[in-house]
């Protein structure tokens, strides 16, 4: 070590760091390893912190494993959780924080890590933190850290022996949005101020801070979520998981806008789906099949584990018959999407499980009721339709599409008249006429038939079309005016967050536009959709349900209640009621497929959980 330095702690961390001799400085570590826990001077959360940006920054390097720091940060969560009087010092109620984040960070990719921290004993106090010994902050960084000693093969038992992470996490994922709601978000001037330089890092003020606790509260469910999910991979386990009460809310579990990373509540239905046990429990759960579809049919990136979900309950003798009237539907609509993420002919796995519906429950005490009986017919000779069109010769295709566009045509004119059920007739006449293989034309009456049953006040029908056309459409789900018309017909039904995600992705697609119209506008954003996702925004927001029981946010003059409060929805009128023109009222004789003219937004990233078996995607944040 430099014998000029001038730091005044013998024995420094950040001292000990710079030394160059490899021997002398990991004997250095050692020994601050070993003798930090039983010191009491001040400062102590200096090098915690900087061990802490080391941990986020180096995951993997095996260094400070090997020299002890797993048995250090037990050894200091022990210490704030027993000595009270040592934790209010200085700055010591950081540390226990820190030190479970480092546990986590240091287990989250390598099993030889984590199988290091379990025989440190990492899992005790984590546990002592779950329990919420101290806060929900500390909570949510214990949740982080079992969930990735959870992960792995070698180290599940040791975390799955102990029962009580299980029950703590099913409670926590319940009330993690209200816990943090009522002891930090609400009464703005009762926040622990270490809470606030933890979320912002002494960066912002009532704003930011509000707008981190959202986030880590989203977090705080997730990761909740992600550890019950490494337990129902195992049957044994899901007895306790699938109890109705926790069940019926995960479809509502969602990581918001502001934790889209994470599969949350859908996740775990999947892995729970996975079982004929999951199965049963989910098919006789009432409404989480109904939202099973909602998701299915919805354009974000967890669509496919909701179409997982309900084809193996159809595949299931035992559940099928349970859910085989709601499900059919959905899945009908989504029979046409080639591929899906790494789900590769995915329309042809629909349609064979279908199939084998109508073969399985075609007569009997379970038989299918008449309407899902023809839904599945309809989708069966569509496909055979479809067949027969190969070996078509192509004069007569093209007559088949030209008689098409002839009745498209009829109902565009029917449209304008004011006439909205002849042209919803007209358009399901072009349907039958227009060939199978001219998906792009298909698309166009789809939407323009979903714009009709909006104005017909049928939302159910203009979902059904409108997701057919996102089906059809080349990129897949990035129709603009189909994704509009989808997005108000959730609205109708009163389902905030479809409509929210359906509104978000118009104007994805409308910022992108070259349509001159758009184009005029400021920032290419049609007013009404403004207006609709700041509507739905209210409606779906995280606190939203905790706001309604606890009442809105107090202090600094109740400027932040914005969504804690009801607010005026008087000014809100429909685009069919007041933008129609901007919606394609008057445009409905177009080709609105012009391929360059709704660009494809920027492809997002792979997400985790292929095959149910990748772990879920966690965010290294503080």
């Amino acid at each position: 070590m430099d014998k000029n330095t001038d730091c005044p702690y013998p024995g420094c961390f950040f001292c000990v760091m710079k030394e160059g001799n490899p021997s002398k400085r990991r004997a250095s570590i050692l020994k601050f390893f070993r003798e930090l826990p039983s010191q009491d001077d001040n400062g102590q959360v200096l090098p915690i912190s900087g061990l802490w940006n080391t941990a986020m920054a180096h995951p993997n390097d095996p260094e400070f494993i090997e020299l002890g720091i797993f048995e250090c940060m037990a050894a200091l969560i022990w210490k704030g959780l027993k000595n009270r009087r040592w934790l209010s010092h200085d700055q010591n109620i950081y540390i226990p924080y820190y030190a479970a984040h480092i546990i986590g960070s240091y287990t989250m990719n390598m099993e030889e890590f984590a199988e290091r921290a379990v025989r440190a004993g990492v899992i005790p106090p984590l546990i002592e933190l779950l329990r919420g010994r101290l806060t929900w902050v500390e909570q949510r960084v214990a949740l982080r850290a079992l969930g990735h000693l959870a992960t792995y093969a070698s180290t599940f038992p040791t975390v799955a022996s102990l029962t009580e992470i299980l029950e703590l996490s099913i409670q926590l994922a319940m009330s993690s949005l209200e816990i943090v709601y009522s002891h930090f978000y609400q009464d703005i001037d009762r926040r622990l101020s270490y809470h606030c330089d933890l979320l912002t890092r002494g960066m912002g003020g009532v704003e930011m801070e509000s707008r981190k606790a959202e986030e880590w509260a989203s977090q705080l469910q997730c990761w909740a979520l992600q550890l019950i999910n490494c337990f129902a991979f195992k049957p044994e386990f899901l007895p306790a998981i699938c109890k109705p009460e926790f069940l019926v809310k995960l479809p509502g579990m969602w990581g918001g806008l502001v934790n889209e990373n994470s599969p949350a509540g859908i996740g775990l239905l999947r892995t729970i789906c996975h079982h004929k046990i999951g199965r049963g429990a989910v098919a006789s759960c009432p409404g989480i099949v109904e939202a099973l579809c909602n998701i299915a049919r919805s354009s974000d990136d967890w669509q496919y584990m909701a179409i997982d979900c309900l084809l193996w309950l159809l595949q299931d003798p035992n559940t099928s018959h349970k859910v085989v009237d709601e499900a059919v539907p959905a899945l009908v609509d989504l029979s046409e999407i080639t591929a899906l993420g790494d789900h590769k002919k995915l329309g042809d796995s629909i349609v064979n499980v279908l199939e084998e519906c109508i073969q399985s429950q075609a007569t009997g005490p379970n038989s299918l009721n008449s309407r899902t009986k023809e839904h599945i017919e309809d989708l069966l000779s569509s496909r055979q339709r479809l067949k027969w069109e190969k070996n078509m010769p192509k004069e007569d295709l093209h007559i088949k599409q030209a008689a098409s566009l002839v009745v498209k045509l009829e109902g565009n004119s029917l449209f304008s008249s004011g006439d909205i059920a002849g042209a919803a007739s007209k358009y399901s006449e072009a349907l039958h006429l227009c060939p199978m293989r001219s998906k792009r034309e298909r698309a166009v009456l789809y939407s323009n038939r979903a714009q009709c049953y909006l104005l017909l006040q049928q939302p159910l029908a203009a979902i059904s079309d409108a997701t057919r056309a996102l089906g059809l459409h080349t990129p897949l789900n990035r129709h603009a005016k189909s994704l509009w018309r989808r997005a108000q017909a959730y609205d109708m039904l009163g389902l905030a967050k479809e409509s929210l995600l359906d509104a978000i992705l118009f104007i994805n697609e409308c910022s992108q536009s070259n349509d001159p119209d758009l184009s005029l506008r400021p920032n290419k954003v049609p007013d009404y959709a403004e207006r609709l996702v700041k509507k739905q925004m209210r409606a779906a927001w995280l606190f939203r349900e905790a706001a309604t029981k606890h009442g809105g946010v107090r202090g600094e003059g109740d400027s932040h209640a914005i969504y804690g409060q009801e607010s005026d929805d008087s000014e809100w009128e429909t685009a069919s009621e007041s933008d129609i023109a901007d919606d394609g009222r008057d445009e409905m004789d177009e080709d609105d497929e012009n391929e360059n003219e709704w660009k494809n937004k920027d492809e997002r990233k792979e997400k985790a959980l292929k095959k149910g078996t990748r772990r879920w995607s966690t965010l290294n944040t503080l």
